[in-house]
């Protein structure tokens, strides 16, 4: 990792790592501040366990959670108070170091005049003259004047921001596009399921976000924090201002760990693990093959969550390998489900059921996890019967755990969501209801689909043609018929191909001779193993709509 040195009693970084904290302790820092809020990113360590090392290795710690640019005058005083207060030098980290440096910019005005604050953040690699137009503005963000204009602007560079940002390059060239996107590293997130298995390492789930991002489309690395739909515009950290035409909005979806008690405390050790987060893929995959007798339990939480299927992707894959390596009978394997059902399409329940049967799960439904006690290795679920509520307390030697999850924080404070929190869309176009210039793809919208990769697939060429549609560029518009796909790894070599859309209608792409999605398939490992991944890196994000190509809704021309 590397800081950057602001004031001899501040330093800023991007997001640290465990492994990190041994260099911070050697380079002299004393104090480290976290102002990034748990669960903004897929790899991201929780504070929990960056407090519990750094303790361990004499560092104070102190967490200041600041959502992306809505640093707020009590932020500003809370930085200030603990910058004075801890013990010196600080290392202040959050996703980039921008928030950080933010807090300590607004903070500063007592101590440096407004050009040093711009030359010392220019020092330490920040442009911070959006800041400073705040702080000459009484602390309000200037809106009449933005730093930046594009046409086409999209918001996210995860698998739908970039796929989108393909499709209109492949179907309009000329086409100006800026993504909006804070994180160096893309990834695969659905390669980790088979990561928590030995299937795939983590490399290669894992490509450099710069790679990624489509020939000719401009990329600006940044968080959205903001926005002012009546002025076409958006608001981005350090206080700077994107005007767009037309906007396209992917942010994904958050995790909300600290929703259940005790669980950032204790995630990758005390056979706590996940295969929602990248760096405890391989930990569950550790705890897998380790564990030779005791109690599995796996839970699922509240929907809407991304891969709904994933919760016993991840049971069934573990206890395929204690199946067939004859320790499945000194295991008792426990699936804990808030919902009623194992799967929301009925069509492809029976051929799970087998599996449940062949492993000799224990199904638990209207289970809800609610807290973790690592150490004492006890998790605690909220039962409900009907009117009725109790709690559960169920002993483990491994625990795979689903987090609750939610649209990012600044999508809910966003006046593009409806009552719920998600951005609202019309689930036929994914045009937004009331501001006609926006769209959106992705986990964070209400469309009732199922929030998976291979819907993003689907929904990138229909938000490309019809925005283009919007400009003029495309005699038609396309429509999404809602479709996704989860390819449930019901034991190493074998798939239950489960394919449908909206209303949970059955959309096979392949004859049922070459592979019935109501039955498990090897050839639909071999697709899921070996044809996705490239399809995902050299299909989808490059553009070329394979098994994708969208539904004309009208025609100019008619």
């Amino acid at each position: 990792m590397t800081f950057k040195r602001v004031t001899p009693e501040l330093s800023v970084s991007a997001q640290i790592t465990l492994n990190d904290l041994q260099h911070i302790k050697e380079q002299g820092f004393k104090s480290i501040v976290c102002n990034r809020p748990d669960g903004e990113g897929a790899d991201q360590i929780s504070f929990a366990a960056i407090e519990k090392q750094a303790n361990n290795l004499g560092l104070n710690c102190h967490y200041l959670p600041v959502v992306s640019s809505k640093v707020t005058d009590d932020d500003i005083k809370n930085f200030e108070n603990i910058v004075r207060d801890l013990p010196k030098p600080i290392l202040a980290y959050c996703r980039t170091g921008t928030r950080s440096i933010t807090l300590w910019a607004m903070s500063a005005p007592k101590t440096y005049s407004h050009e040093e604050i711009l030359n010392l953040s220019q020092k330490a690699g920040y442009d911070l003259s959006g800041v400073i137009r705040r702080l000459k503005n009484n602390g309000e963000t200037q809106i009449s004047k933005a730093d930046f204009s594009y046409p086409i602007v999209i918001i996210g560079a995860g698998a739908g921001g970039v796929a989108v940002a393909a499709s209109i390059k492949s179907r309009s060239p000329e086409s100006e596009i800026v993504i909006i996107e804070p994180n160096e590293i893309h990834y695969y997130q659905p390669g980790w399921t088979l990561v928590g298995r030995g299937v795939f390492t983590p490399e290669q789930t894992v490509k450099t976000t710069a790679s990624v991002i489509p020939d000719g489309v401009k990329w600006l690395k940044g968080a959205a924090a903001a926005f002012i739909p009546d002025e076409n515009l958006i608001i981005i950290d350090g206080c700077r201002t994107v005007k767009y035409e037309h906007l396209v909005v992917c942010p994904g979806i958050k995790l909300d760990w600290h929703k259940i008690d005790g669980l950032s405390e204790t995630l990758g050790e005390n056979g706590v693990t996940s295969n929602y987060r990248y760096d405890l893929a391989p930990y569950t995959w550790e705890l897998v093959q380790n564990l030779k007798k005791g109690k599995a339990v796996f839970s699922q939480p509240p929907m809407p969550i991304k891969c709904a299927g994933a919760p016993q992707k991840a049971m069934y894959l573990s206890s395929d390998y204690w199946f067939k390596n004859k320790v499945i009978n000194n295991i008792d394997v426990e699936f804990y489900n808030k919902g009623e059902v194992l799967f929301g399409v009925k069509e492809y329940v029976p051929a799970l059921l087998e599996y449940i049967k062949k492993y000799d799960v224990n199904m638990n439904f209207n289970h809800e996890l609610i807290a973790v006690d690592g150490k004492q290795k006890i998790a605690t679920f909220k039962v409900v019967n009907g009117e009725n509520e109790s709690v559960e307390k169920v002993k483990f030697d491994m625990l795979h755990v689903v987090p609750p999850q939610s649209a990012p924080d600044f999508i809910k404070v966003s006046p593009l969501v409806d009552e719920n929190g998600w951005i609202d869309v019309d689930q036929s176009t994914l045009q937004h209801k009331k501001f006609s210039n926006i769209f959106a793809l992705g986990d964070a919208t209400n469309a009732p689909n199922a929030k998976t990769a291979a819907a993003a697939r689907m929904q990138a060429p229909v938000v490309a043609t019809n925005l283009l549609y919007a400009r003029g560029l495309s005699k038609y518009q396309a429509i999404y018929n809602g479709y996704g796909s989860c390819p449930l790894t019901v034991e190493l070599g074998k798939v239950v191909l489960a394919e449908f859309g909206y209303g949970g209608k059955v959309m096979n792409s392949f004859p049922s001779w070459i592979i019935n999605g109501k039955r498990p398939s090897r050839l639909a490992w071999l697709l899921k193993e070996k044809l996705l991944p490239p399809i995902y890196w050299l299909g989808m994000l490059k553009g070329r709509e394979w098994m994708a190509k969208p539904e004309k809704l009208s025609d100019k021309s008619d």
